[in-house]
Formats: C-alpha cells, structure tokens, sequence
C-alpha cells in the first residue's frame, strides 16, 4: 500500500512563498529544514496541523529566474471549513486568479505563479 507523502513547488524567493502560504493558507513549517552544504538548495515542508500531508518548498540558487508552469493545468487543492471567509480574504490579498461559481470552487495564485484550488467543505 502506498499513501501521499508529500507535493513539491520550486520557489524563486523562499521567504516571500513561506509568507504567502502562511498568510494565505494557514500552512506553517513541519519537520527538519533541509539545507545543502554549499548552498545551493534550501528545502522547507509546510503543514496544516491537521493531516499529515505536506507541501514541499524547494529554493535552488542556481535557478532565480520564474519557473515555466506551462498550462497551470496541475494544482493543489486546500477544502476550506469557511469557505466564505476564505474567498474574502483571498479577494483582500489579491491573489484569486480564476472563480468557478458554478462549481462553487475558486483558485489563488502564489507568489511564483502556481495555482492553488480552494473547494468549501460538503
């Protein structure tokens, strides 16, 4: 049997992703940091407190440039227990990029560009 560990997003600014996720997910540091000993990555897991899934961030120095998301097709998803309140702070941040309301879903975006699906408890 196997079971979700862990999904990863490359970050340019590693301090400005923690930020964001923080602010707008509520998702906070879990585990060791990792951090090569050249410096040349720097590896954060972010957690909810609920489950044990977490969301990899990975800071390379080599690569500062934006990382091309293609299509933006693939994307994380976060259920919100308000989900009313959720899209309000969203809207405040600025940072909701597509709504769906005839799927009642809506989708943010982070600081480098990946999506992020925000879908109310049922």
């Amino acid at each position: 049997m196997l079971t979700f560990n862990h999904f990863n997003f490359n970050v340019v600014n590693l301090e400005a992703s923690m930020k964001f996720y923080k602010d707008a997910l509520g998702l906070e540091p879990v585990g060791e940091r990792k951090e090569a000993d050249d410096g040349s990555f720097v590896i954060v897991y972010l957690g909810d407190g609920k489950t044990d899934f977490r969301l990899e961030l990975t800071w390379l120095r080599d690569h500062p440039q934006k990382y091309d998301l293609g299509e933006c097709e693939f994307h994380l998803a976060l259920r919100a227990d308000d989900y009313e309140a959720a899209h309000k702070k969203h809207a405040e941040m600025g940072c909701i990029c597509f709504e769906n309301p005839a799927m009642g879903i809506y989708f943010i975006t982070d600081p480098d560009g990946y999506w992020i699906e925000i879908i109310p408890s049922r």
